[in-house]
């Protein structure tokens, strides 16, 4: 009799199967959920790192757990620094040589900043206990679907950032049309030995897009009798590209590029930028900026490019600034004008004085004697609608105010005023980010008058 064998019915998901849900897990769902959350309320474009990330998942799926986490450190540090790149319009490779000064600023100053390394934490920790699953799925059909997962979740990170990919990494292309404010207002043309010239760069001072209470709001203090009495006044656009040190190298060497170009002093005199080309002429050359020249090595290059003197954070805390805090923690912006009216009034030849504001860096936070908590006595509505925006506004609102107050006084002296962003606010979401031009930064230039001759 022949014996007949019984197959027990199968159930459930089959083992191989079991492994792709494994690795999707790790490799589609937990390396990049901390992105995907952002998807509605906006984040710079990743659909390379998401091909990135699962590629190198299916490459080490079969190592050893160690080796797997490792890969998942280090993609999601790659992911990290192409995230922050893509936030504030960094190439990678500016953003890589710019680390060397992470020490000198506070992220532990922004709850924003604390809750995105704590996420982090979070996900390697999972990470690790998750990679004790078996991954290595070896059916072609599971192949298959593995890379589906991947170029799915890639192309719906890109239907998502469909309408602002152009507010994200903003490198200069080759060959791109240049322009700045320093160009189009004809400043180093005033240099005739008759009056000071003031460059100020504010940062993350963009332009307004569409939104009718910050356009009235951006240059109102000058907007007065005491000003028109005393000035010209003219405003536009610039085109920007990059970041601040960028925005440095745009209105003072008239060419786009950044700062490591400018650290062989033999490059930089090849530039002849502004402040060296003024100082030719017989300008005195001064820079203020209200934190430490270690950081992004202005104190070297700012010398290479022709300024004579400069003052930092410590130097301007001798003279009686006060500390402001933040992510980037110096001086209190607010307080600079009447340092620069001093140095102005005091000056024996004509002068060059560049400063470059500090305070309204992102994230802006409560606190920390920035004078910008109480946000309804900006503006109701920024204060309702985007509160962080309006905490910028009131920096902004008290560096003016504080200028406009030196620059119409009787005894100070004759000056071409320049003040332009750097550019646009890094706001990572969209309902902040989209409210300003994601291409251009404002200028304001008040060109002096003269004092009116007295007849004989």
């Amino acid at each position: 009799m022949t014996a007949i064998t019984m197959e027990a019915p199968r159930s459930g998901l089959s083992t191989d199967l079991k492994k792709l849900l494994n690795w999707s897990f790790i490799w589609i769902g937990l390396i990049n959920i901390p992105f995907m959350a952002m998807w509605f309320v906006g984040a710079p474009p990743r659909h390379f790192e998401i091909a990135v990330a699962g590629f190198i998942g299916l490459i080490v799926k079969r190592m050893p757990r160690v080796v797997q986490w490792i890969a998942f450190a280090g993609v999601t540090a790659y992911s990290i620094l192409s995230f922050v790149a893509g936030l504030f319009n960094l190439g990678m490779s500016s953003l890589l040589y710019s680390m060397q000064f992470f020490a000198e600023i506070k992220p532990s100053n922004s709850i924003e900043y604390l809750a995105a390394a704590a996420v982090i934490f979070g996900m390697l920790i999972t990470s690790w206990f998750m990679l004790k699953r078996d991954t290595n799925f070896v059916k072609p059909l599971h192949i298959l679907m593995s890379g589906v997962l991947i170029f799915g979740l890639a192309g719906a990170d890109f239907a998502m950032g469909q309408g602002m990919r152009g507010h994200y990494f903003r490198e200069a292309p080759a060959g791109a049309t240049f322009e700045s404010a320093v160009e189009k207002t004809g400043l180093a043309a005033r240099a005739d030995g008759k009056r000071h010239l003031i460059l100020i760069m504010v940062e993350s001072l963009g332009v307004p897009n569409d939104n009718k209470v910050m356009s009235d709001k951006l240059f109102a203090y000058y907007e007065n009798s005491a000003i028109q009495a005393r000035y010209d006044v003219s405003q536009g656009t610039s085109l920007y590209y990059n970041s601040t040190t960028s925005g440095e190298f745009r209105e003072m060497c008239g060419q786009w590029g950044d700062y490591y170009e400018l650290l062989d002093p033999a490059d930089a005199a090849k530039l002849n930028c502004l402040p060296a080309m003024l100082a030719k002429q017989g300008y005195a050359t001064h820079a203020m900026h209200s934190f430490k020249g270690e950081f992004f090595k202005r104190a070297e290059w700012y010398p290479n490019i022709g300024f004579q003197s400069q003052e930092f954070w410590p130097d301007l805390q001798e003279k009686g600034a006060e500390w402001c805090g933040g992510v980037f923690a110096g001086a209190c912006d607010r307080q600079i004008p009447r340092l620069m009216a001093e140095s102005l009034k005091q000056a024996e030849q004509p002068t060059f004085l560049y400063w470059l504001t500090l305070n309204a860096h992102l994230p802006v936070p409560t606190g920390l004697n920035l004078n910008a908590d109480d946000c309804q006595r900006v503006s109701p509505e920024l204060a309702k609608d985007f509160p962080m925006i309006c905490r910028q506004f009131a920096i902004f609102d008290d560096i003016d105010k504080a200028l406009v107050k030196e620059i119409t006084a009787s005894d100070f002296p004759d000056a071409d005023i320049l003040i332009v962003g750097d550019h646009m606010p890094p706001y990572f979401d969209r309902h902040n980010r989209s409210q300003f031009d994601p291409e251009r930064v404002p200028w304001l230039y008040l060109k002096a008058k003269g004092q009116p001759e007295v007849a004989q």
